[in-house]
């Protein structure tokens, strides 16, 4: 069903494919699971909801098929603490220094960014120069093998260049002061930073393995202006995005942030869908703007995470759910913009498995399944 969607041929019934695995994680580091609640891993929780997965590697203990790979020119420390590590890479513009934090989830969040200067630009752009990116093939399967029928196997490829610099290397204002100031030492950045993608999408398009990759580029309109959408992402996402699908790959991108200032270029995105789209009350957009802007690309996701708190009733969630079905079926992957909070209790679970059972039980029109 999962890639008949992409296909756009008439599936049995509508496809649920939440994310809950930072949920199950969350519970697992804190023992916070409630009592009787035993499971044996996060796909058998999967399987008791009926609801299907979609990355391999997102908090399942499995390899992330792409692979990042530095030169031997490249010299990198790590010293780390017990709360704090400090990364430098050596190159020969300079130290490019970044410290990372521990936090109480056991995740390591930047809190000092390696580029804060021109130098530290010139210096990225060399180590860029001695980084390749590659599939790793083995690791591919080995995830299609784990998901195996519950999804078609996906991943996401590395971040564009502008979001790369935006959300990785830098702080925003430097950046956009950056790009005034010195934009042509920013564009010599990007540009090493796409040609080490090179290898990447090469052998994604030769594997014959994949059928749905994800730009995991996290948008949203604080970080970016329509001219820098224009003149930075789109032409990354057009190239890389035509490689694709010449090879007869499909393709889908994450946008969880505020968006509504944006939506008139949905449609014009060169993607097959658009992932993480988050509707009020969570969210600064109505359902219906987002139907009015996306034209005929597939909506992956759509009910805002919040709705699965017991703030909100379940006769909210289950109304959501419907509209969503009604505006955007058959083209609709639902799921959770973006993922269940991770915090949440018992009552979360339930109501993934109230949206589940919804989906299993509601009517579509019979012509929709013919030839299925």
């Amino acid at each position: 069903m999962n890639l008949r969607v992409f296909q756009r041929k008439p599936i049995p019934q509508i496809l649920f494919q939440p994310r809950i695995e930072p949920w199950f994680h969350w519970h697992t580091i804190f023992n916070k699971f409630p009592e009787g609640f035993e499971y044996n891993g996060i796909l058998d929780l999967f399987d008791d909801l009926g609801a299907s997965i979609r990355y391999i590697h997102y908090y399942t203990g499995m390899p992330d098929p792409v692979v990042q790979v530095y030169g031997p020119e490249v010299e990198i420390s790590r010293i780390e603490t017990q709360k704090t590590a400090t990364i430098k890479f050596n190159t020969p513009h300079g130290v490019l220094t970044e410290t990372q934090h521990l936090t109480i989830d056991q995740t390591w969040r930047t809190t000092e960014f390696a580029v804060k200067n021109t130098n530290d630009l010139s210096a990225l752009k060399w180590l860029y120069e001695h980084t390749e990116y590659h599939f790793d093939e083995k690791s591919f399967l080995s995830g299609k093998s784990f998901i195996g029928v519950r999804g078609e196997p996906q991943f996401w490829v590395p971040k564009s260049p502008y979001q790369a610099l935006a959300q990785i290397w830098m702080k925003l204002p430097d950046l956009v002061y950056a790009i005034v100031d010195h934009k042509k030492i920013v564009e010599a950045a990007m540009e090493a930073i796409y040609d080490a993608y090179d290898p990447l999408y090469e052998e994604i398009c030769s594997s014959k393995a994949v059928n749905i990759v994800n730009f995991g580029e996290n948008i949203h309109e604080q970080l970016i202006t329509p001219r820098y959408l224009e003149n930075y992402l789109i032409p990354f996402w057009e190239k890389c995005t035509a490689q694709l699908q010449k090879a007869g790959i499909y393709s889908h991108v994450h946008i969880d942030g505020y968006f509504r200032n944006l939506l008139a270029y949905l449609q014009f995105l060169p993607f097959d869908g658009i992932e993480a789209l988050t509707p009020e009350p969570q969210g600064d957009m109505k359902i219906e703007e987002i139907k009015e802007n996306i034209g005929d690309k597939i909506l992956v996701d759509g009910i805002p995470a919040v709705l699965f708190l017991d703030t909100y009733t379940r006769e909210q969630l289950v109304s959501t759910t419907e509209k969503i079905i009604t505006l955007f079926y058959p083209n609709l992957i639902l799921g959770i913009s973006d993922e269940l909070p991770q915090g949440a209790g018992l009552e979360a679970i339930e109501r993934v498995r109230l949206v589940s059972e919804f989906c299993r039980n509601y009517p579509l029109p019979s012509q929709k399944f013919m030839g299925y």
